[in-house]
């Protein structure tokens, strides 16, 4: 198969594409830098509204992943700009190409995230849920509803609700992990917030679910035994053999990083579920959270 990716160079992006690669399939990369001649790329710039549609042309199916970092800055009006922009402009620019084309893709995985369903609290929540309230919330609804030319052109449309992924080179787990190896990580503030996580290689491989069966619409990629951010911080320790007794008050995050970026990436509880990829057949390798961390480092480690 073709399968065109934007972000390809990101942390999912990089280990979809060479999992796709690995398996015989040809990635083409939607990309902003020029396209050197005979390479098999598509050049867009979704700030400029461009992108050479004609590229696209053939393509079996289309991953879209690309978008601001929502923890690369502090948030102000001009950066959550950005986010909004480089998820909605993108998303209609690619659909509406796709749906131009004579040969079609026949199914579009658009990038999406459980900051869909806002704070839940202890609420466990699946795609049914409706969306929730806040800036990321907002931001999801609109980005899922920019892919709606695609849909209407007759592709297969997934909405990739991603949660926490856990990799050691990149997100979450990469910032935390030197505190916890000197024995000086903890839970953030109460501890009591639910993260809904998943690991890289459950988060490549539910992609390729997605490619290859017919599902549409909202698809959650996260494990599916969610924890309280106390239940992940004790695991991440007891994985790498260190204590975790040091908790992080919440007032120091929210001071680094600003309190309304501190509470949507370290505080805000979504204890989501995957409903659409286990009625669909999906199996996780890494449902609960000791194997996940395990596996993860390990993983790591061998590469």
């Amino acid at each position: 198969m073709q399968i065109a990716i934007t972000g390809a160079t990101g942390l999912i992006g990089t280990e979809l594409g060479r999992a796709l690669r690995a398996d015989g399939h040809e990635v083409v990369p939607v990309v902003r830098r020029p396209v050197a001649e005979g390479e098999r790329a598509v050049r867009w710039d979704p700030a400029d509204g461009t992108i050479d549609a004609a590229a696209l042309e053939g393509v079996d199916a289309v991953v879209h992943l690309a978008g601001a970092g929502i923890g690369d800055h502090r948030w102000n009006e001009s950066y959550r700009r950005e986010i909004l922009d480089s998820r909605v402009r993108g998303t209609e620019l690619l659909a509406g190409a796709l749906a131009g084309l004579e040969r079609r893709p026949s199914v579009l995985v658009s990038g999406s995230a459980i900051g869909f369903y806002g704070d839940t609290g202890d609420t466990a929540v699946d795609e049914s849920a409706p969306a929730g309230d806040g800036f990321l919330a907002d931001v999801c609804v609109l980005w899922e509803g920019a892919a709606a030319p695609a849909a209407e052109a007759g592709i297969r449309v997934a909405a990739l609700r991603t949660g926490i992924v856990l990799d050691r080179s990149g997100g979450a787990l990469r910032k935390m992990l030197p505190l916890f190896r000197l024995g000086a990580g903890g839970r953030m503030g109460s501890g009591r917030q639910w993260w809904s996580w998943i690991t890289i290689d459950d988060e490549v491989s539910a992609i390729r679910w997605l490619i290859d069966h017919e599902v549409s619409g909202p698809v959650n990629a996260v494990a599916p035994t969610p924890v309280t951010n106390k239940d992940f911080t004790a695991a991440l320790a007891r994985v790498l053999h260190r204590p975790a007794i040091l908790p992080v008050p919440a007032f120091g995050p929210r001071l680094l990083l600003g309190h309304e970026l501190a509470d949507a990436l370290l505080f805000t509880s979504q204890r989501v579920l995957p409903a659409v990829l286990a009625e669909s057949g999906f199996t996780f390798a890494h449902p609960t959270i000791d194997e996940a961390l395990a596996a993860v480092l390990a993983r790591s480690d061998a590469a």
